[in-house]
């Protein structure tokens, strides 16, 4: 039996844009947010990973939902990320959340605590059974220090809310294995991984990379859609470099910020601490491989100025990210 799929297909792990004090710049994240939704998003995961989640406080959290909300209206689903490693504070941010206006939660396995498979289970079905959205879980063992294991994701996949799985274990081996035993849909949490988690059944992404280039995601999803190796396969090879710049040298918040500034799309490139800019050899990485993007669709490196200087350090913000 198949399931309606309440989120899209190509979802982009929002960042949070903050100015130089580390204070988040709500016309960028306005007009950011435009931008994707005109490129061709569905959806829109706010205070996830990327979006700095850890160093957010709450009342930013379900501001975030309320402005990407009133920008993407009903051009694009509004997910809420996150939402905490304590499962009082998860199923609160839940309930806020849809009161805020989010259209679905991706909770994250608990991190840090390293519960157990039946600490797993009961973390995730509290926080479903505390909303009527439908639930992505984030099954994430390089953060969280624990996996969502396939018996645990299987017993989930029996609540009526929990619908889908962010995979970024990248074992296509365990979603084809869950994605013939239940009825979940995938969706990839590595950008490398797009294509080969579809081209297994996965749904689609959400990616990091897609806050600079959605388009050529765009591309992808629908080629696969219309059974088009081809086409997939060449969005996959130009977005390759891109995807490299992002996601393998610094986390992937700090790369997507510096490229997005030197492309003059965010006003700042600033990160909060514990995270801090690119080093000087980490930035000419990151630069080497954006400078080997050629013809990707959506997108003109040609004016590319990334400001080192500007990146450099992390920002400490006035009010500090608290629980309750």
């Amino acid at each position: 039996m198949s399931v309606e799929n309440p989120f899209g297909q190509v979802l982009v792990a929002l960042i949070t844009p903050m100015d130089h004090d580390g204070e988040v710049v709500w016309s960028d994240v306005e007009r950011h947010v435009d931008q994707l939704v005109a490129d061709g998003v569905d959806g829109i995961v706010v205070s996830g990973t990327t979006g700095e989640t850890s160093t957010l406080t709450d009342a930013e959290k379900l501001e975030l939902v309320r402005v990407t909300k009133s920008v993407a209206g009903d051009r694009a689903k509004i997910i809420q990320g996150g939402p905490s490693n304590e499962t009082a504070h998860a199923i609160q941010l839940a309930k806020q959340s849809e009161a805020a206006g989010a259209d679905a939660i991706m909770a994250v396995t608990p991190y840090y605590n390293k519960p157990t498979q039946a600490g797993v289970l009961t973390h995730f079905r509290m926080v479903a059974d505390a909303t009527d959205l439908p639930v992505i879980l984030y099954d994430i063992p390089g953060r969280a220090g624990v996996p969502i294991r396939r018996q645990t994701i299987l017993r989930l996949a029996k609540h009526p809310n929990i619908l889908a799985v962010k995979d970024a274990k990248g074992n296509l081996a365990e979603v084809s294995q869950v994605l013939g035993e239940s009825n979940l849909m995938y969706f990839a949490g590595d950008d490398a991984m797009a294509l080969p988690a579809m081209a297994i059944g996965a749904t689609g992404l959400i990616g990091v990379t897609a806050n600079i280039a959605p388009a050529p995601y765009r591309t992808m999803v629908d080629a696969v859609n219309r059974g088009d190796l081809a086409a997939a396969t060449a969005a996959h090879k130009s977005l390759e470099p891109l995807a490299r710049a992002t996601m393998t040298h610094v986390p992937g918040t700090v790369s997507t910020k510096y490229i997005l500034h030197g492309l003059g799309r965010i006003s700042s490139p600033r990160v909060r601490l514990p995270l801090v800019g690119p080093e000087e050899w980490e930035a000419t990485l990151i630069e080497n491989d954006v400078a080997a993007v050629t013809d990707i669709e959506g997108i003109d490196f040609s004016n590319f100025r990334p400001d080192r200087n500007a990146a450099a350090g992390g920002a400490l913000p006035r009010i500090a990210g608290t629980t309750r």
